[in-house]
């Protein structure tokens, strides 16, 4: 990665965690969870399964959730680390809690290529613009579901599930 892609992915971080509290108004990060996430990537097309830990609100209405996803198929094997936050919105007549996000991911791609050629492996990084919601179960819980749009030489878009556990 140049180090002109980083800048704009490190410039374009910090005006997402800078501006998205402008545009919100309330809501809840809640307490430090953990769970599983799986889901599905395009470009590549992939099976993506992986875990999280969200620290829970680190500040009014924002959390940051690191994940590690794996995924699998278009002929390579994907395993990436993202580093999310998010900036949670209260609804007020819904359990729903919406959310929006900015991620920095560091994937390590490992491609199959038939024989005799060899496997090559590369990594790339990249921001993540993150949308999503999630909604409280009954036994304490929390359901979850998220779109990723990937800026970068990182999937370009997730479409991701799961469980979040309370610790």
């Amino acid at each position: 990665m140049t180090r002109k892609l980083t800048r704009i992915v490190l410039a374009s971080a910090a005006l997402v965690v800078i501006s998205v509290p402008a545009f919100a108004a309330g809501g809840s990060a809640g307490a430090p969870s953990w769970g599983p996430r799986f889901g599905v990537s395009v470009d590549p097309d992939q099976l993506v399964i992986g875990g999280q830990y969200s620290t829970g609100q680190i500040a009014p209405s924002i959390s940051f959730v690191p994940n590690l996803e794996l995924g699998f198929g278009d002929h390579q094997t994907d395993v990436a680390i993202n580093l999310d936050g998010h900036y949670h919105f209260k609804l007020n007549d819904s359990d729903w809690a919406p959310y929006l996000g900015f991620g920095v991911c560091i994937d390590f791609v490992s491609f199959d290529r038939p024989a005799p050629a060899e496997d090559d492996s590369e990594t790339n990084a990249g921001g993540q613009l993150i949308l999503g919601s999630n909604v409280p179960l009954r036994e304490g819980s929390k359901f979850f579901a998220e779109l990723k749009l990937g800026l970068g030489d990182i999937p370009s878009l997730k479409v991701m599930a799961g469980w979040n556990f309370p610790l």
